[in-house]
Parts: structure tokens; C-alpha cells; sequence
């Protein structure tokens, strides 16, 4: 008799991800889903056309090239240095990968081994803590803690031990809305090269940091060039979250690790919509920062609704997410509350709890989503019952 369990032991702890369980209950409830991190409009239409010219070209249609057609990976080395003066050769040092995901997962695999220890902020995206388990490494978290998130760098060199092999950071911080600071990010970059440390930097909403400054690329800091792995993708910038296009940008002999355990998880994708990106990613600074400007004026709408219906506000300073607190709402499990919602006001958000694996930390946090059209996070904010002042729902 079979007694071994069938499912890999390091990613028996997984199970369904959370994001599956809420959307269900949206479509099941005919809720708004503030839960899952998608826009409810498409994004530019000359990039959407330009997907449909290259499918009309037969550009695309078959194998694209492993790693990126040559029209994508120019446009990223171009963005990279037109927003941050970085310079990249597009055929060495760069590589087009299917969605920030698969980018995070491949450097993950390429550099990790079995008993090498990562640090990352907590709570974290998912998929890195399973990434991490199918390395057979083992993720050390540091948690960003209530009210302003941000890291404890005495505490990050704490964690710091013979086995680290790299620090994975998430700036703008999903789902928490930190954006590093300047000070942040150099004692973090002071910190990688004096105990030489390698750093993936998942930097998928750099054009939505709210803050003064910007996005600022860890890459660019003394230093930290010929180390970092920098990561991001079209989906949230362009709200085309279904084209799975993603990038990794580094030196060659990161980016051949990279692309060596990548080739073995897709080998390629997204092959017309590639070329659509290309051109999504020359499209004129009126376009970036008028998406900037959208997005702070949702933030602001929601944050003003959720904070009348009673919940703890902890203000974004970039991404598309609000963290809030139900504490004063008289609620405790952040989980048992975003089961509940759907039911109760006709409404989905995801519980905090589930991004931590100190999850005392994130026990009454919950997180709405704000790329939605205005109206739509209107009525969420009537069913929540912000705009009267009432107790929810």
C-alpha cells in the first residue's frame, strides 16, 4: 500500500491559492472582487491593436525565439534606461519570460539549492514561498509590521547567517503598498555587497509608486549591478494581466542561469503578444504618468470609502492594493471575515494572513484591490457602507 503522500512535501503546506478561493466566491455570490489583483478594463487601445497586427502578420503564431523576440528585449533595455539610467545589452542581458511569475520562479530555481536560506519581506507574494520550496531552500522571513510596514534593517542583518544565499525584495510592496526609500534601499544594497549576497528585486509595479521619487531600481545603487536580478512585467502597467509577458534584466551570467532553468518551465510564450509590448513600452511619458495619476485617484476614492465604513486605513504608497485593519470594525480573523464578506455585503477581499507565515502579524489585515473602474468601487463602497457612515453592511 501506497503510504508515501502524493503531493511533494514542500508544497503539501500550499494547497489551493487563496486567490482561486475568493474568485469562486465572487462569480458564486455575483460579488465585486476587490480580491484578485486584475484591472476591469483593458488597457491601451494602439497595444491591444498591436497584439492583432502581429497575429494578422504571422508574427508570433509559432515558436518565438527562447529568449524574447529581438523587438521586446531592445524596448526593455530602452525602458530601463530612459526611466532609470541603466543600461542593458538586449542580447545578453536580458530575457522575456512568461509573466513575473515564471521570472521569479526561474531565478529561484536557477540560484537556489537545497539548504539555502532566503530572506524576503512578509508577508510575500505566494508564489514565493512555493518557488523557495520546489529550490529546497528554505525562506526566512522579515516582517513588515504595522502602521508604517517598513523594514527593520538592524533585524534584516540579524537574519543574516552563513547559509543566505539571497534576499528577494518586493518594491512597491505588494500587498502592503511600502515603497522603499531612498536611505532603504541603500543600506540594503551596503548590506548585499559587504556579505555578498545575490538580490532578485520584484519590481512589477515600479510605475505605480505614489511616493515622492518614484520607483527607485536597487540595481542602479554602487554596487549592486553585477548582483541583482530585476524583474517585472506589462501586466500591471499596461493592464493586459492575461498576455503573461514578463522580463528579467541582469548581467550575462545571471541571466544565463536564469534563462538555463527557464528554457525547462515554458521554453517560450506569449509569441504575438511580445510584439505588442514592445510597443506598449515606447508609448510616450503622458501615458505612464497619466496611469500613475488614474491609479492615486482610485487609491483615494477607496481609502476615503473604507475608512467611513469603519476600517483602519494603512494609506499605499504604491501598487494597486489598500491594507486594512477590521479591528475596529469588532472583527479578529482577517480569513473568517473575507469568507463571510461575500455573503454579507457583496464583496471580496483577500485575508493578509495567508501572505505570513508569522500569522499573528496579519491575523486582522485584509486587502481590496483598487484597479477597478470608479463606479465599481463606488458601489463597493455603498455595499460596505462607507459613504453613509455606517457599520458595515
Amino acid at each position: 500500500m501506497r503510504t508515501r503522500p502524493l503531493l511533494n512535501r514542500g508544497l503539501a503546506e500550499m494547497g489551493t491559492t487563496i486567490f482561486a478561493e475568493m474568485s469562486a466566491l465572487a462569480t458564486a455570490t455575483g460579488s465585486i472582487n476587490l480580491g484578485q489583483g486584475f484591472p476591469d478594463t483593458d488597457g491601451p487601445e494602439e497595444v491591444r491593436e498591436a497584439a492583432v497586427r502581429a497575429l494578422r502578420d504571422g508574427r508570433g503564431n509559432q515558436y518565438p525565439p527562447g529568449p524574447g523576440i529581438p523587438e521586446l528585449r531592445g524596448a526593455v533595455a530602452e525602458h530601463q534606461q530612459r526611466f532609470y539610467g541603466l543600461t542593458y545589452d538586449p542580447e545578453r542581458e536580458v530575457l522575456v519570460t512568461a509573466g513575473a511569475t515564471e521570472a521569479i520562479s526561474a531565478s529561484l530555481l536557477a540560484l537556489l539549492e537545497p539548504g539555502d536560506e532566503v530572506i524576503a519581506f512578509e508577508p510575500f507574494y505566494d508564489s514565493y514561498a512555493a518557488c523557495i520550496a520546489m529550490a529546497g531552500a528554505k525562506r526566512v522571513p522579515l516582517t513588515l509590521r504595522v502602521p508604517t510596514f517598513r523594514p527593520d534593517l538592524d533585524e534584516l542583518r540579524s537574519l543574516i547567517t552563513p547559509r543566505t544565499r539571497l534576499l528577494l525584495i518586493n518594491t512597491p510592496h505588494n500587498p502592503t503598498g511600502l515603497v522603499l526609500t531612498p536611505d532603504e534601499l541603500a543600506a540594503i544594497a551596503e548590506l548585499a555587497v559587504e556579505r555578498d549576497l545575490l538580490v532578485i528585486v520584484d519590481e512589477v509595479y515600479e510605475h505605480l509608486a505614489f511616493s515622492a521619487g518614484g520607483h527607485r531600481p536597487l540595481a542602479a545603487l554602487p554596487g549592486m549591478r553585477e548582483r541583482t536580478v530585476s524583474i517585472s512585467s506589462a501586466g500591471k502597467t499596461f493592464s493586459f494581466t492575461g498576455w503573461k509577458v514578463g522580463w528579467v534584466t541582469s548581467t550575462p551570467e545571471l541571466i544565463a542561469a536564469v534563462r538555463t532553468a527557464k528554457q525547462y518551465l515554458t521554453y517560450v510564450s506569449s509569441g504575438p503578444f511580445q510584439y505588442a509590448v514592445a510597443e506598449a513600452l515606447r508609448l510616450p511619458d503622458r501615458y505612464f504618468e497619466t496611469f500613475r495619476a488614474d491609479m492615486l485617484r482610485k487609491r483615494d476614492l477607496l481609502s476615503t470609502g473604507l475608512s467611513g465604513a469603519g476600517f483602519r486605513v494603512f494609506q499605499p504608497e504604491g501598487t494597486y492594493f489598500i491594507t486594512a485593519d477590521i479591528t475596529p470594525l469588532g472583527e479578529k480573523d482577517g480569513l473568517e471575515f473575507c469568507r463571510a464578506l461575500p455573503e454579507r455585503c457583496g464583496v471580496v477581499a483577500i485575508p493578509n494572513s495567508v501572505f505570513y507565515d508569522d500569522v499573528e502579524a496579519g491575523r486582522s489585515l485584509v486587502r481590496f484591490a483598487f484597479c477597478k473602474r470608479d463606479e465599481v468601487l463606488r458601489e463597493a463602497v455603498i455595499r460596505l457602507g462607507g459613504e453613509s457612515g455606517a457599520a458595515i453592511c
